[in-house]
């Protein structure tokens, strides 16, 4: 059924399984296959981050991410439309943290860990560079057509928080953000079987050199599950909220759909209940039919009618792609070259010294030139990007992000 809006409902949940969910409440019981914390893993046995009555295992993952550097440069990093000052629009701060509602949500009614998807979910774009995928796709082939090797913010969202601001986490935080990948829509997701931090890091390698591997990949716990599909259900609607704020678009008369709506409150409850509604008590999560081809068809409409615009620009040619090019090759001459005064090495190189707790200027600046340029730049916010290449390319810069007055 493709007509208006309020002739599609807000699902409601089975009544079986609703008193059954009270059922469990009441009992405090939970989900029999929820992650629990006496079982998490990290890479290295400290005394100080054994779980605590007031600090839960993965509590104290929530707080570890929160409190790093790279976590507040969300507020200034492109969701999907970049180059536009306009705060009523979505940022990545704010998708995470939607994200983040979303899996409660699920994995509230479900009984999973709520610990373990608050850090998956805080932390799922961490990695994220300035100007959303187009950016991620810009670096990504600045970085291949030298190395051979990919960049995938998921991927690196985990060297961020394991290897930049190394903090102990767990490998079930990990292993979430890595495989939370929202691009990749299934109708069933079946736990995986990361259990080592071996196998992290071999998955971590697979997916730098072969560019197929990151669609394979499946969450290994079924909080990391939640935390994926709701990657999606967080941000269908509400990039349909943006769009029409920019003017992309004027309403939702260009969506339809059968049973999800085509709003961001009736996408969020409807396909929330359809999950509870498949999953509850089994060792996957899923979706019916119907909802799941109907949440493709939505994800098939925003790109083609939204996300066609993202990083797009009224230019005879991408300028942004251009620019990240141009600032890659001169950051890289300027590591090769040991240009001290270079912003690589005075902002990014002595930031990271201060705030990494274990990494050395020696151990950093022996790693591979072309992964300390691709770090810099995925760190970077939409502005500061635009700062760093206006100052190194004063002669080619030119104005093209829309100001407030323009955005009206």
């Amino acid at each position: 059924m493709a007509g208006s809006e309020q002739e599609l409902p807000y699902l409601q949940l089975d009544p079986d399984i609703e008193a059954s969910i009270r059922e469990d409440r009441r009992c405090g019981r939970t989900h029999p296959h929820r992650f629990s914390d006496e079982d998490v893993v990290r890479r290295d046995t400290k005394e100080h981050d054994a779980a605590t009555l007031t600090r839960p295992a993965f509590m104290r993952d929530v707080e570890k991410i929160v409190n790093l550097p790279a976590y507040n440069r969300y507020s200034g990093k492109t969701q999907v439309f970049s180059l536009v000052e306009n705060d009523d629009i979505s940022r990545r701060m704010l998708h995470v943290q939607l994200v983040n509602r979303v899996a409660q949500g699920i994995g509230a009614l479900l009984g999973l860990n709520a610990h373990l998807i608050e850090a998956i979910a805080l932390g799922h774009d961490i990695g994220h560079t300035p100007f959303g995928h187009a950016g991620e796709r810009y670096l990504s082939e600045s970085y291949h057509k030298r190395t051979g090797q990919y960049f995938h913010h998921n991927v690196h969202s985990v060297r961020v928080l394991d290897q930049l601001y190394p903090r102990n986490l767990s490998l079930q935080t990990l292993d979430g953000v890595i495989t939370h990948n929202g691009e990749f829509a299934a109708q069933v997701l079946k736990r995986g079987t990361t259990s080592t931090f071996k196998e992290l890091d071999a998955m971590v390698e697979a997916c730098n050199s072969d560019e197929q591997v990151i669609g394979t990949l499946r969450p290994s716990t079924l909080e990391g599950c939640v935390v994926r599909v709701s990657d999606m259900i967080a941000y269908l609607g509400k990039d349909r909220q943006d769009a029409m704020e920019m003017g992309v678009i004027d309403s939702l008369d260009c969506f339809d759909s059968d049973i999800i709506g085509r709003d961001n409150a009736r996408i969020i409850n409807n396909v929330t209940v359809d999950i509870v509604n498949n999953s509850y008590g089994t060792d996957c999560i899923q979706m019916g039919e119907a909802v799941f081809n109907d949440l493709k068809r939505a994800k098939r409409q925003n790109y083609q009618v939204i996300y066609t615009q993202e990083g797009i620009l009224d230019k005879p040619f991408n300028v942004v792609e251009t620019m990240f090019e141009q600032l890659y090759e001169r950051l890289l001459d300027d590591l090769v070259h040991d240009r001290r005064d270079s912003p690589l090495f005075r902002h990014h190189v002595k930031s990271l010294l201060k705030t990494s707790h274990s990494l050395t200027e020696e151990g950093y600046l022996a790693q591979e030139p072309n992964r300390i340029v691709v770090d810099y730049i995925a760190s970077m916010t939409d502005n500061y990007f635009m700062n760093i290449y206006a100052r190194l390319f004063p002669e080619s810069h030119d104005r093209i992000q829309r100001d407030y007055y323009d955005a009206r």
